[in-house]
């Protein structure tokens, strides 16, 4: 069953409780939970470095939309994590990084795509019941930068999260066919 993007996140949007875990339960990590954390501390800092590349570049740079709010704890954003599907050896590499390393795990029976491009459906095996993640401070690069607001393309946003997204002034004179994206509570 491949779903588009936008069904997909209008049905994590809509959602009032979690989705279901797999069947068969959460996959166990290979992996020892001391090598994990032990990679995850060793790349923290490079994730800070282009973080803050990220912020320097959307200074000198603005892109069109500001985000306004803050997260509401839902964790809607964490029971459905899209990562890009790759082929062959990088592929592999990518998919054991994100399930051993970052804690993701394939959600079952979810195929979207995205720009005609297959994404893989991910659950976050950190989220806690409260909304709040377990890892916090390790968390990994996709889930420091949600929501997405880039310079090019409409933003990623989950209605009913607490962000919103609104365009800039100087952007609406630029490009007048701009829509306001907004949470929907």
């Amino acid at each position: 069953m491949t779903q588009s993007l936008e069904e997909l996140l209008a049905a994590a949007e809509t959602a009032k409780e979690p989705p279901l875990d797999p069947v068969s339960g959460i996959p166990r990590q290979k992996l020892p939970s001391w090598v994990r954390i032990g990679l995850k501390i060793c790349f923290l800092p490079f994730i800070h470095l282009d973080l803050a590349m990220q912020k320097i570049a959307k200074k000198i740079i603005r892109p069109p939309f500001q985000q306004i709010g803050s997260c509401k704890r839902r964790g809607n954003c964490c029971h459905y994590i899209l990562l890009p599907e790759t082929k062959g050896i990088w592929g592999k590499l990518f998919y054991f990084w994100h399930t051993e390393v970052n804690g993701f795990y394939l959600r079952e029976g979810l195929d979207a795509e995205w720009e005609k491009e297959k994404v893989l459906v991910m659950g976050c095996r950190y989220l806690r019941k409260d909304g709040l993640c377990s890892q916090h401070i390790l968390r990994p690069m996709v889930c420091r930068k949600w929501p997405i607001v880039e310079h090019f393309g409409k933003p990623r946003i989950l209605k009913g999260c607490g962000y919103r997204v609104v365009v800039r002034p100087k952007a609406i004179k630029k490009y007048p066919s701009l829509h306001v994206y907004q949470d929907a509570d």
